[in-house]
């Protein structure tokens, strides 16, 4: 088994310990994937005491996969939405776990997780999760490395190590709340975390072998196919407020990923596209103040390197 593979799901001990962490996850038609999360969770060391399924609208037979799961677990619960009629990237999904942070149970809870209901992770991920937190006072959210296995390799979707995956946030509730939570746009995931770093929070994703996160579908293919999403993608980074010569660099970066060359073409044709058209912007100009400085700060480092 690969260094970076998650440890083998094992059943829940009955002397798991149970940590103030909640847990929401918006689901859409996850049928064929979400036994594989709902297994990844049943099995932790450390487990939340609650984890609110948030059913945005499903049409197969993901209500009763975790129906199934939540009568044999009691921290599991399923809430349903009314059907929208599509799946909504982005915007949806954080509208669905507002949705499910309305429906929390457990009051007292000191940190809350965003959680997607298409991957997989070993034992101890959350375990590891903890200890970050305990040993960083001034940490707002954090979460592993994300891969999905293609040919029997696992490849990595890569974030920088200031970033946390969207796939699976856990926050600290006190940055949490100071952030105002998620906004309900494309690219949430952004920016959440520069505005946790601009109020003096840190943010990380690391590399440890028991904090390995894994994905079972191609990210940014859940709306219609990869494309779409590379060109939504274009449009979430300009709305988010990226300095244009950022915007070039993380186009020509994703150029390597698949699809390959044309996903990073895309992502700066919907960039593009959106400037021209003069779509709307993140509307907190302190924050894309921030952003600008913090991404000229790592342009000139790629080139310069960091000063000692």
């Amino acid at each position: 088994m690969s260094s970076l593979s998650p440890s083998p799901a094992e059943p829940l001990a009955a002397s798991t310990k149970v940590v103030p962490l909640v847990i929401i996850a918006p689901v859409r038609d996850e049928a064929d994937l979400i036994r594989l999360t709902l297994d990844s969770m049943v099995a932790q060391t450390l487990k939340p005491v609650e984890w609110i399924i948030v059913d945005d609208g499903s049409q197969d037979g993901t209500a009763d996969i975790v129906r199934e799961y939540a009568d044999k677990y009691p921290f599991i619960r399923l809430v349903k939405r009314p059907d929208r009629g599509f799946r909504k990237v982005g915007g949806g999904v954080v509208a669905a776990f507002k949705f499910g942070i309305t429906q929390i149970e457990h009051q007292e809870y000191e940190y809350i997780a965003k959680l997607d209901g298409d991957m997989s992770f070993g034992p101890r991920y959350l375990e590891c999760m903890f200890e970050q937190f305990a040993l960083e006072p001034k940490l707002a959210a954090v979460s592993g490395k994300v891969y999905r296995e293609e040919e029997g390799q696992k490849i990595e979707e890569i974030i920088i190590d200031e970033h946390v995956a969207g796939q699976f946030k856990l926050y600290r509730r006190t940055a949490f709340e100071e952030i105002g939570g998620f906004v309900e746009e494309v690219l949430w995931d952004g920016i959440d975390v520069h505005t946790a770093r601009m109020k003096g929070w840190t943010t990380k994703s690391f590399l440890h072998p028991d904090a390995i996160l894994m994905h079972h579908r191609l990210m940014g293919s859940s709306d219609k196919n990869v494309y779409r999403g590379r060109l939504r993608w274009g449009r979430g980074i300009w709305f988010m407020g990226y300095h244009p010569l950022y915007a070039l660099a993380s186009g020509i970066f994703r150029m390597r990923e698949k699809p390959f060359v044309i996903g990073g073409l895309l992502i700066i044709a919907g960039y593009l596209g959106a400037a021209v058209k003069r779509a709307p912007r993140y509307e907190n100009m302190e924050f894309r103040q921030h952003l600008h400085r913090w991404q000229l700060g790592q342009i000139k480092n790629l080139f310069f390197g960091k000063k000692n």
